[in-house]
């Protein structure tokens, strides 16, 4: 397994409680759209073993042509030690990332795409959005939706609605109106569909796409293949 050690670049606060921490990007690193790395703090191999409380795995809000590995987190006032120890980190320090690996590439099967995400969940769409906005091939459109209680939406240059390359973005605060609008777009019975979040928020919108008769394997999560039976029916992970 390769450790890349890399330094943070730059730390833009998107947010009042969000981060995107910029890294640099070594020689022989790539990645694709859609990508999760472990992501972990100086001193989580010191010991014997890997204090994995000092490691977590992250997507990446970046594409390998923007040149910099992009983090993007949510660090609220109360929060673990892994957050506080980040929280803390500056420009010029180092950083470890290995094992990266995407569960959710764009299919461009000439079908409709639709990107459903919680918060912060978003940096996943990301490099999803800008790949297609840069070539659309063999994807009909790209439509995102994105639930934020905090109503400080994220990304919001980037998910901007662009009529001309197919591709509109909505942002709602409340579970009522999100809820309404999964449904709405389930009635694409030939779609598929994006979701990441928190494993309850998956829970829910699989709940809401299946009811309307969206099929399993209609249906992308960012998990590995071993995780999705928990989710989705057995059959779709073998």
């Amino acid at each position: 397994m390769q450790i890349y050690w890399t330094k943070i670049n730059k730390i833009i606060e998107e947010t009042p409680e969000v981060r995107t921490y910029l890294l640099d990007r070594p020689e022989d690193f790539t990645w694709q759209e859609g990508s999760h790395t472990h992501f972990a703090l100086e001193g989580f191999n010191a010991g014997e073993k890997p204090n994995r409380g000092l490691i977590r795995h992250m997507s990446i809000s970046t594409l390998p042509h923007e040149n910099s590995i992009g983090i993007t987190t949510r660090i609220k006032e109360q929060c673990s030690e892994f957050k506080a120890t980040l929280r803390n980190l500056e420009v010029g320090q180092e950083v470890a990332i290995f094992k990266t690996h995407s569960n959710v590439p764009l299919k461009r099967e000439d079908k409709n795409v639709y990107l459903l995400s919680s918060g912060v969940g978003l940096a996943t769409f990301r490099p999803l959005v800008l790949d297609y906005l840069e070539r659309a091939d063999n994807v009909n459109q790209i439509h995102s939706l994105n639930i934020d209680s905090s109503k400080n939406f994220l990304f919001t240059n980037v998910f901007e609605s662009a009529p001309d390359k197919k591709f509109t973005s909505q942002f709602v605060d409340n579970r009522k109106e999100y809820y309404e609008e999964v449904k709405n777009l389930a009635t694409d019975k030939d779609g598929l569909f994006y979701v990441v979040g928190s494993d309850e928020f998956l829970v829910h919108n699989i709940k809401a796409l299946r009811e309307q008769g969206v099929q399993p394997e209609q249906i992308m999560l960012d998990k590995r293949e071993q995780s999705m039976a928990e989710f989705l029916p057995v059959e779709l992970a073998n």
